[in-house]
């Protein structure tokens, strides 16, 4: 399945999340909140196969995934030590494209993975292209010299009022390191990962 590349705004309606994580999506007087649909949705009671079709679509989206990278994403998660849920939102803050998003050099997931594409980022001062490298505690990331005044970056750390606890960023320096693995209070409390264990258990 290809990666998901029309708008965000509709599978926000549809999915009642901020796939942004900012609720830019429901903002007043800009986007409606209904379903999408020439005369919106009707938003019916879901089954327990609904409910966790719905939870894990919705996560994926949120990071950009397409189900081969996402499930091949879960299936290493099961494999780790502790709670399969939140190893599984672990290791999805561990890819390279949502530190560099985390860290505000670009305020989407989408702009974060089109950075990382375009060869801007360096991970402990080497050139990394792969959106989905798994980052470990300690890794320095920085923006590569030549692309320091890139308009889209500086447009970015302008607007970022904080980054989370376990990013730190030196927008002077213009290089941060992913201090430590996140905690499950940290990441989104909207989201239900263990109805996503449920979805692929369901499915062995």
């Amino acid at each position: 399945m290809a990666r998901y590349r029309g708008s965000t705004f509709k599978k926000a309606r549809r999915y009642g999340f901020s796939i942004l994580e900012n609720d830019k999506e429901f903002s007043k007087g800009k986007k409606r909140t209904t379903a999408p649909g020439q005369h919106g949705q009707r938003r019916t009671k879901l089954s327990n196969y609904g409910l966790q079709l719905h939870e894990k679509q919705k996560v994926r989206y949120m990071y950009g995934l397409t189900e081969r990278q996402f499930r091949n994403t879960y299936s290493k998660s099961k494999k780790m030590k502790g709670i399969t849920g939140t190893n599984f939102l672990i290791m999805l803050e561990s890819r390279l494209d949502n530190i560099v998003h985390r860290m505000g050099l670009s305020q989407t997931r989408a702009g974060a993975r089109q950075l990382v594409n375009h060869a801007h980022i360096l991970v402990n001062g080497k050139k990394v292209d792969i959106p989905s490298y798994n980052c470990k505690p300690g890794d320095v990331i920085s923006v590569k010299e030549s692309s320091q005044k890139n308009v889209k970056i500086l447009e970015s750390l302008q607007s970022q009022v904080s980054t989370l606890e376990f990013v730190k960023f030196d927008k002077t320096k213009m290089t941060g390191t992913y201090v430590r693995f996140p905690v499950r209070e940290e990441l989104n409390s909207n989201i239900n990962d263990a109805l996503i264990v449920e979805w692929y258990n369901r499915l062995v």
